[in-house]
């Protein structure tokens, strides 16, 4: 049986029901980074692809932590970009299952250095409202949601509704005007903002790892803007070293990534 995740998650606090269990494999300390979701569809264009690529590439470079649901397409693009270390997969079936099967080397990567989740017990295939419960869960864990690819009816606009309801802004990306009808409908209703700009949109989660900044946990920690006595605790002489190096600034007991 898949261990249960013990520790309680405030962020699932804003799902209509906290989960009764969660069952995980993999690397807990993820639940400690900065998080975004990224969803969208099955069948995306390759320009879609592309971005969606880019995109969590560049979030991960950042320290952030990309989470989807596994699925074909969109999800399986995110979970490639920023690589397995920095990605939670959130599924719909038991731990014990890999699917679906065409992502099963995708998801056994990010069982060994990322973090698999699931509300399921091991055995438990999965359902039409498997995969609802599960986009909630997928949601609820990042910090904003990223859908890059959606049409009206369908599954990542189910996930929007999610995110409205629980107060947590959306992204898209721009799309010609007959393509992702879903996506380009928020748009209209200026329920999402659009991401013109790839580096420009995740430099806002601080400067990327490969810009000289080592990428390791006291990089994590920081974009948490954790206060000048929890960082000292936990990372000690390492703070000082940071601050004296320019990596980080201290402003009103708050440490900052420069």
């Amino acid at each position: 049986m898949s261990p249960i995740l013990t520790q309680h998650l405030p962020a699932l606090e804003s799902m209509k029901k906290y989960p009764s269990k969660l069952f995980y494999k993999g690397n807990l300390e993820l639940l400690q980074r900065p998080k975004v979701s990224i969803v969208g569809t099955r069948r995306p264009s390759n320009y879609t692809r592309q971005c969606t690529y880019a995109l969590a590439n560049a979030l991960a470079k950042r320290g952030v932590c990309v989470v989807s649901g596994a699925a074909m397409g969109v999800d399986a693009v995110a979970h490639a970009g920023a690589g397995a270390e920095n990605t939670i997969a959130v599924v719909a079936n038991g731990l014990d299952i890999r699917y679906p099967a065409v992502n099963k080397e995708l998801i056994a990567g990010i069982e060994e250095k990322g973090l698999l989740l699931s509300q399921f017990n091991d055995g438990f295939r999965a359902t039409g409202w498997s995969f609802v419960v599960r986009n909630e869960l997928v949601v609820a864990l990042g910090d904003s949601l990223i859908v890059t690819e959606a049409d009206l009816e369908s599954g990542s606009m189910r996930s929007v509704e999610y995110a409205l309801k629980m107060g947590k802004k959306v992204f898209v990306l721009p799309q010609r005007l007959d393509e992702s009808l879903g996506t380009n409908k928020l748009l209209n209703e200026m329920q999402a903002t659009p991401i013109h700009n790839i580096e420009t949109f995740a430099s806002t989660f601080g400067q990327s790892a490969d810009d000289g900044i080592q990428k390791d946990e006291f990089f994590y920690f920081c974009q948490t803007l954790p206060t000048f006595d929890e960082s000292l605790k936990r990372f000690g002489d390492r703070v000082y070293e940071a601050e004296l190096e320019g990596i980080i600034t201290i402003q009103n007991g708050i440490v900052r990534l420069n």
